[in-house]
């Protein structure tokens, strides 16, 4: 809001507090400044809405006469015009006060003239004919030498200024820009940013009085071109290529502190600036290298400056984490970036949460492995209470879903679409699912069932693309046509099927499906099943619920099927009864069954058995008519017109002027798709071909890149991954020794593995099964050593014990170690004995006993780093029994405990240390983890974080 309008606002509660407002007759006596406040507390004091309308009606009457009378001044204008504008907020007509506003803002002194302003840029918009009035006064108050005046007239100009008038006003502001006064130059540059996005064409000329402003020596008025460059560069961003370094040496300025303190917001550097700055640099460096690597640097300093202290830096740094992923890559960069997101995504507000996975959806087509290092905590996302955090991991899934994981992504997308009620929700995530399905469907029986699902959720609010493509999808098919054949076969099916449930009504559009496909392919089906599908849709067109234009749908799929059926009363039955039907659209159809059901030879030639995407002659100029129009035309009827050019004459023949624009709805020539069937061509069209649909136009699965699991020998089952080796070897165990530590390790800790909880085990199931396929990283990579081990003959019920060491190459979540044994026993028969382990990253950390004095030579060693703050509950208040409970429960060694802050230590075996670090304040638990492992930090973090909320 400009300075005039906070001023002006600023202003109005002194007149409600000049004089109380009387009742009765000293109310009409009483001071226009008291009688504000009397109409607000009157408003606030009734208990109906019906009384409040009654007293906006009143007060209007009233105003309407004070400012027709003659004898008004303007100073009783300005507080009639204030009175007015209560009223319009409240959503009460006050039209009758419109040309009095525009009166007030040409007249009267500065305040009067302030306040007239102000009602005009409440009460009118850009195109309305009244603004037409007010263009001599903003010109008059633009050349003016009163700066007040100035100001007025470029906000009016920067908010509600009619595009045809721009022309008349651009050569003045074009002159503010070279103004003395810094509140000058920044107010035309706003006014021309809203002519920039009005009629851009008319300020193409200034470009170069751009960039002076971009240099002004007033942050306020660099700040306002930033608008104005941020729309050119979405628009075109090779045209300002040469400017990054100027952008990159202004964002250095701002994030260095080097602007005045007036700009700083909770003692950080004009944040607003600094995120608009970061857009633009977004799109500068966005695939090109030469210009990425001018701005790694400040991109470096931004992520290292903005500390997790405050709102408005978690915006910068979100900012900076989608300026790094969208310009050319840099390692660094990046792994500084996937900290930023690894703690939005831990910290327990909602707020950061709901910013880490934004970020994570943005970055993960880029770096898929990203998701895998918090897993888990995508997994507790899913079941969380906030409705928000639960869409954006469902649209997060949706991004990284493969051939491998979409039945499990699916069914949780299908799981909360049965929870939601949001219209909005329902048609945005029916959309992503049927995407889903027809992209990696893995059989035919998965596709069906998830698309019979999709059709009985979303209801008739689905889009009408998604049953539109459906159909095309089975009518074109595939290469493989005895595929294509079974897939039709199953849908027949399980139609059929679900026709048969008693008392369960499905939605329209799923009705309309049903009768096409059941039309198209019930010929799969036995010869005699033909009557019983005529049977079903008999029932259904019977049906009280049905609307009329699925009745339309069924008696066309009758219509199909009656040539394959010997003989049907069924059909005979639905014509006499339809023959009489008030509604005129089933009376044509029936009569176009009853004509061909009397030649059924003409019928099988014209309703011939899956000729769906058979290509169909249409005469689009109706040549077959030529002879009628000529006869009529010669008889003095009237040539056709045109939609379009009747509606113009009809608006031509209206009185008055009319300046509202006109909405004409001009009728498209040729066909498209029909919704319903018409005539003979008994919807056999399928395309469908709706304009602005967010959903991808397909005409068959979208299979590139996706390896064919259906041949002609039917599904070829694909081979599962094995997650771990055989183990094969005994290894005697060994003391391992750190790196850059001089103090060997004693040997490894026998004390007993802790037992996950069912719920944990569901979750870490969940969570290999939604994260498959994601990159290296989504196996479990395990060494085994010495295989084929033989081992010596044993006796019977005699003991030996066999050590085997497995190690770990990467670091994982969740895996599986399988193998074998085999053996013989005394009658010399081979036998085999399989075995499988859970193992978790938890089952290879062991405590690391090192000094207070190595811990601060390895700290200083690691990079890799992550923070968190946790609560603690009044029962772990004491640091040592809150360091004693990590070290029973996750293995870690306590190193040392100084005050309030503890050190802890422990490794993943074999080598891989991790440090910690504590510190209490009050009830918070500051955690710093650091290791020389990326991932460990984060998962050490995640554990301690449960322990901690569940002691």
């Amino acid at each position: 809001m400009s300075d005039i309008v906070e001023k002006t606002l600023t202003a109005l509660p002194g007149l409600f507090l000049q004089n109380q407002a009387g009742g009765g007759p000293a109310a009409a006596k009483a001071p226009f400044s008291s009688r504000l406040g009397g109409l607000v507390r009157s408003i606030t004091a009734l208990t109906s809405k019906h009384e409040e309308e009654k007293l906006i009606q009143q007060e209007l009457s009233s105003l309407k006469a004070t400012v027709s009378a003659p004898t008004t001044t303007l100073k009783m204008m300005k507080e009639c015009m204030v009175r007015l504008m209560y009223c319009e907020m409240l959503g009460y007509d006050a039209s009758f006060g419109y040309i009095h506003a525009i009166k007030l803002a040409q007249q009267g002194n500065l305040l009067e003239k302030r306040v007239g302003y102000l009602a005009v840029s409440l009460f009118l918009h850009e195109s309305h004919e009244l603004l037409l009035l007010l263009v001599n006064t903003v010109v008059k108050d633009l050349q003016s030498t009163n700066l007040i005046e100035v100001c007025m007239a470029l906000t009016i100009v920067s908010q509600i200024f009619p595009r045809e008038m721009i022309p008349a006003v651009l050569p003045l502001i074009e002159d503010k820009l070279q103004h003395s006064k810094e509140i000058i130059r920044r107010k035309a540059v706003l006014a021309l940013y809203k002519f920039h996005l009005i009629a851009p064409n008319q300020v193409q000329h200034i470009h170069v009085k751009f960039r002076k402003a971009l240099c002004d020596r007033d942050v306020g008025v660099m700040a306002a071109s930033l608008h104005i460059y941020f729309r050119m560069i979405k628009e075109n961003s090779s045209g300002y290529k040469d400017l990054t370094g100027s952008f990159v040496t202004i964002l250095k300025q701002v994030v260095g502190g080097k602007l005045p303190v007036d700009f700083n917001y909770h003692s950080v550097p004009a944040p607003w600036l600094q995120i608009q700055l970061l857009r633009i640099l977004g799109l500068l460096g966005k695939d090109d290298q030469r210009t990425s690597e001018l701005m790694y640097d400040v991109l470096d300093e931004s992520l290292r400056r903005a500390e997790l202290n405050h709102n408005v830096t978690y915006a910068i740094l979100f900012e900076c984490v989608h300026t790094v992923y969208s310009i050319y890559p840099k390692s660094e960069l990046l792994e500084k970036a996937a900290k930023c997101i690894g703690k939005f995504v831990l910290s327990p507000k909602i707020n950061l949460k709901y910013l880490g996975l934004k970020a994570l959806t943005y970055v993960i087509q880029q770096d898929p492995t990203l998701a895998l290092q918090h897993q888990m905590t995508i997994i507790e996302c899913l079941d969380h209470p906030d409705p928000i955090i639960k869409r954006e991991t469902l649209e997060l899934l949706y991004r990284i879903t493969n051939t491998q994981n979409v039945t499990v992504i699916v069914q949780k997308m299908l799981d909360y679409l049965h929870q939601s009620k949001e219209e909005y929700i329902i048609v945005n995530l029916v959309g992503k699912i049927a995407e889903l399905a027809e992209k990696y469907a893995p059989d035919n029986a998965w596709f069906i069932q998830t698309m019979n699902a999709v059709f009985s959720v979303g209801g008739d609010v689905i889009h009408p693309d998604i049953p539109n493509n459906f159909l095309r999808l089975l009518a074109e098919g595939f290469d493989d046509e005895a595929e294509d054949q079974q897939l039709r076969l199953y849908a027949v099916q399980s139609y059929l099927t679900l026709l048969d449930v008693e008392n369960v009504f499905y939605p329209q559009r799923f009705l309309q499906v049903m009768s096409w496909v059941l039309g198209e392919y019930s010929y799969l089906l036995d010869k005699e099943m033909t009557e019983e599908v005529i049977t079903k849709l008999y029932r259904l067109l019977m049906s009280d619920s049905i609307s009329s234009e699925t009745k339309a749908w069924l008696i066309a799929a009758v219509t199909k099927l009656t040539p394959q059926a010997h003989s049907s009363n069924i059909v005979e039955k639905l014509i006499q009864e339809f023959t009489v039907s008030l509604d005129t659209c089933m009376r044509q159809h029936a009569f176009e069954l009853k004509h061909l059901h009397e030649n059924m030879e003409l019928m099988k030639s014209l309703l011939p058995v899956d000729k769906s995407c058979e290509d169909m002659m249409v005469d689009a100029s109706l040549s077959f008519l030529d002879g009628f129009v000529a006869e009529g035309l010669s008889q003095g009827a009237a040539p056709y017109k045109p939609h379009h050019q009747r509606q113009e004459e009809k608006l031509s023949q209206e009185k008055g002027l009319n300046f509202e624009p006109y909405g004409l709805s001009f009728s498209s020539s040729g066909f498209t798709g029909r919704q319903s069937p018409a005539g003979i061509s008994l919807g056999s069209d399928v395309s469908g071909n709706s304009a602005d649909t967010g959903l991808k136009e397909t005409s068959s699965l979208k299979l590139e890149g996706i390896k064919k699991l259906w041949g002609k020998e039917g599904y070829l089952p694909k081979k599962e991954n094995k997650t771990g080796d055989e183990t094969e070897a005994p290894v005697p165990q060994e003391t391992t020794i750190m790196e850059n530590v001089d103090q060997a390790v004693t040997k490894k800790d026998q004390s007993q593995v802790l037992t996950q909880t069912k719920e944990e085990k569901e979750k870490q199931l969940l969570a290999s099964s939604l994260f498959v396929g994601l990159g290296s990283e989504s196996s479990v990579n395990l060494i085994t050593e010495q295989p084929e081990c033989c081992l010596s003959i044993t006796e019977a019920e005699n003991t030996k014990i066999f050590q085997y060491s497995v190690q770990m190459e990467k670091p994982f979540m969740q895996g599986n170690l399988c193998g074998f044994v085999n053996y013989q026993t005394v009658d010399t028969l081979s036998a085999q004995l399989e075995f499988s382990v859970n193992l978790s990253l938890l089952d290879f950390i062991r405590p690391l006993k090192i000094s207070t004095e190595d811990f601060g030579k390895l700290w200083l060693t690691f990079a890799n780093d992550v923070k968190q703050n946790v609560k603690m509950s009044d029962s772990q208040a004491a640091l040592p029994s809150t360091l004693e409970t990590l070290e029973q429960k996750l293995r870690l060694h306590v190193v040392d405990i100084i005050g309030n802050e503890g050190l802890l230590a422990c490794q993943l075996l074999p080598s891989t240390p991790c440090l910690v670090h504590c510190r209490v304040y009050a009830d918070i638990l500051a955690l710093w983890f650091r290791s020389s492992c990326s991932t460990l930090p984060d998962y050490l973090l995640y554990q301690c974080q449960k322990v901690i909320e569940g002691s």
